[in-house]
């Protein structure tokens, strides 16, 4: 061979690598995500673990921001959808990879009565508090807050908020962590934490949107879900739960064996999924609060990578990315439309605070001289 055949050759093997690794990267840019939003600085840091796999998160809403994971080739994929840069996340309303609260899902009316008092929170979502009366237009969620970054190590990160007595109408001077720590099991352990100097209502939760089909512009409908909940609470018209909690078995909400998303998603006859205008709802988990239990599974048939769920909560909300309607363009350059991506969402059941007294609802106040404690793992792999 010639040596400027050879040289070409070279230079040509060198180039599909380089082409090869930056399609396996997110296209990420640190300067991308650091600017002055409600006076306080925003950043993006990486996480990475021995096996090459990495978490990027940003201070902004202390959210996941890209999880990049090997797939049934070897080949990195990112797991989540979301913005490649911080002014879409401050400007286009979206939950996307965030830390939810101070109380993730919907209080009834934006309502919550403690000790005798009633406090009005916003109302954000048919009358309800959704998400702690979050708005783009009014920040006040803690999604939508510039978090301060208190410790970062190569493979985790602890972001605290300090909410003030009567921040979004709620009570209690409260301080709150979220630690992620990406371990060489290539699952992202997730720790919340909470005090208070009054009784309040805390209900923490991530709202990553999962793609786990490497191309993010295929909607999820094709992966399989696997629910281990035998029951699920109920909604009406306006999202709101009933109060009731019933079997899934011999309806569409049962994913106990597991079954693809988009197999009956679109049955409107039966009235939860035209409620919920596809899947938004809470499951009971069996797991009951075991964290060592899988609460729930995902999987991709594309790439064959899966996602299992491990918490203490009590109960998961799955939805199906049903109001996504293209808004702003994701790291991929698509547009993130209707069920491009879906959530599982570990918490509290909806409106507990108003519902706690009912049999199988679970408590969400937190008094003074207690510790809020949630846990949440998302354990990645491929079969």
């Amino acid at each position: 061979m010639r040596k400027s055949s050879f040289i070409a050759l070279m230079a040509g093997m060198i180039a599909m690598t380089a082409c090869s690794q930056k399609q396996e990267a997110p296209v990420l840019n640190k300067a991308d995500f650091q600017m002055e939003f409600t006076g306080k600085k925003t950043d993006l840091y990486k996480l990475s673990n021995k096996n090459g796999c990495e978490v990027w998160v940003t201070n902004f809403g202390a959210r996941i921001v890209a999880i990049m994971v090997p797939d049934k080739d070897g080949k990195m994929q990112d797991a989540v959808i979301g913005f490649g840069n911080i002014k879409d996340y401050t400007t286009l309303a979206s939950d996307f990879g965030s830390t939810v609260g101070r109380y993730a899902n919907r209080i009834d009316q934006g309502r919550i009565t403690l000790d005798g008092v009633t406090y009005q929170l916003p109302q954000n979502n048919f009358g309800h508090c959704l998400h702690g009366g979050c708005d783009i237009t009014i920040p006040m969620g803690w999604q939508n807050l510039v978090w301060d970054v208190k410790e970062v190590k190569k493979n985790s990160i602890t972001l605290q908020m300090n909410s003030a007595d009567g921040e979004a109408g709620f009570p209690g001077n409260v301080v709150a962590t979220a630690t992620y720590t990406l371990n060489d099991k290539n699952a992202i352990d997730i720790v919340w934490k909470a005090t208070t100097d009054k009784k309040t209502v805390v209900n923490m939760t991530n709202h990553s949107y999962f793609n786990l089909n490497g191309d993010h512009s295929i909607p999820v409908t094709n992966h399989i879900l696997t629910l281990n909940a035998d029951n699920f609470t109920p909604c009406d018209s306006t999202y709101m739960t009933t109060g009731e909690i019933l079997p899934v078995a011999g309806t569409p909400m049962d994913f106990t064996k597991g079954k693809e998303i988009g197999k009956e998603i679109n049955n409107y006859d039966y009235v939860q999924l035209k409620n919920g205008n596809g899947y938004d709802h809470n499951w009971v988990l069996n797991t009951k609060g075991d964290d060592t239990k899988c609460a729930a599974k995902l999987y991709s048939p594309i790439t064959g990578i899966y996602v299992e769920v491990y918490t203490n909560e009590p109960g998961i909300q799955f939805y199906s990315g049903n109001f996504l309607d293209g808004s702003g363009l994701d790291k991929q350059g698509n547009k993130m439309e209707q069920r491009t991506g879906c959530c599982l969402e570990t918490q509290k059941f909806p409106d507990s605070p108003n519902k706690s007294n009912l049999p199988g609802w679970y408590s969400a106040e937190l008094v003074p001289g207690q510790e809020y404690y949630s846990h949440c793992i998302y354990q990645f792999g491929v079969e």
